[in-house]
């Protein structure tokens, strides 16, 4: 038998036990336990589950940087991947799926442009949606104001290559390109063939250009555009040895020659694609088609960006819709 004293505790321990139960505050807080646990099971079911199928949809793995056969280097470019937990933290509020809400997560290649040997470049990675225009200039200058104030307004830049010499008599201009936010690359000093030139005057070619467009500037420069687009290896070899890349072309205007403005749109237009880097000098015919070009050029969901901008491995996200991913997996 228990003893009275137990009893009594015993009673007392039965009665807090009951008041706790029924208590309205109790009561109050196992509602919200089971209103939290109702929600987490919805979202859960719902939620939850759109993002892990958003995230496997999405996930595509990084591309490396290679010497193609035909197109010689080319730019690697980053997978992506759905972070899953920090995207429903930006949709649990709303408690709905929200595709812009979506957080990604850039994942690098192993290798990567500045790991590959002395190669030209042509274009930037296929799958990036993005231009660039590369401008030399070596003459031409009436045209140069007016095509900057094209760029600007479009809030495009561009990567100017100019001539050494140009760029000592005319530093003015180089500045209004530079403050305009746009690269500038070397294009040699005095515009000769580079095939014609011997190890020596190569690196002079290039190291007085170099120097006379950081001193103008104060910026490094990075990419080199032989005139004529005429190199051998050798010329690739010195420019490499001198940290410059060098950059061809994949569309050219052949605005040098002068042609009706309607026929270098067509040009430009018939070949564009992505990651590729439109040859242009600063001439009528472009100063005439680049406001065209430009808003062509974006029509298509195309990006203009300066050679540094293309050739870097950020990939650029495309979000398709919900709808899309019961469908093929597409590359965003």
């Amino acid at each position: 038998m228990l003893s009275s004293k137990n009893l009594i505790a015993f009673s007392l321990i039965a009665i807090l036990s009951l008041s706790a139960i029924f208590n309205p505050y109790t009561n109050k807080y196992l509602k919200q336990l089971q209103g939290d646990s109702t929600f987490v099971s919805k979202h859960n079911g719902e939620l939850y589950d759109l993002i892990v199928k958003a995230a496997d949809y999405y996930q595509i793995e990084p591309q490396n940087a290679k010497i193609d056969r035909v197109w010689k280097a080319m730019p690697g470019y980053n997978g992506i991947k759905v972070d899953i937990k920090a995207s429903y933290q930006n949709m649990k509020k709303d408690k709905k799926y929200d595709e812009k809400k979506l957080v990604f997560v850039q994942i690098p290649p192993e290798v990567h442009l500045l790991d590959l040997s002395p190669s030209p470049i042509y274009r930037g990675h296929p799958e990036k949606p993005m231009v660039s225009f590369l401008i030399n200039v070596a003459w031409g200058n009436e045209f140069i104001p007016s095509m900057l104030d094209t760029l600007k307004k479009n809030k495009v830049h561009a990567t100017f290559f100019l001539e050494g010499r140009w760029a000592k008599e005319n530093p003015d201009l180089t500045k209004m390109i530079a403050d305009g936010g746009h690269e500038i690359g070397n294009h040699s000093y005095s515009h000769p063939n580079m095939q014609l030139l011997n190890e020596a005057e190569t690196r002079e070619e290039l190291s007085k250009t170099n120097e006379i467009i950081e001193a103008t500037t104060g910026k490094k420069v990075t990419w080199f555009g032989p005139p004529a687009g005429a190199f051998r290896k050798e010329t690739i070899d010195i420019a490499h040895s001198l940290k410059l890349r060098t950059v061809m072309w994949t569309v050219d205007t052949i605005d040098w020659q002068k042609p009706p403005t309607t026929v270098l749109i067509q040009r430009v237009t018939s070949k564009v694609h992505p990651g590729a880097m439109i040859l242009m000098h600063p001439t009528k015919p472009t100063d005439e088609a680049l406001q065209t070009l430009i808003t062509e050029i974006k029509s298509r969901n195309l990006r203009i960006g300066t050679v540094s901008k293309l050739m870097d491995e950020e990939r650029i996200i495309k979000l398709y819709g919900p709808q899309n991913m019961e469908q093929d997996k597409k590359n965003p």
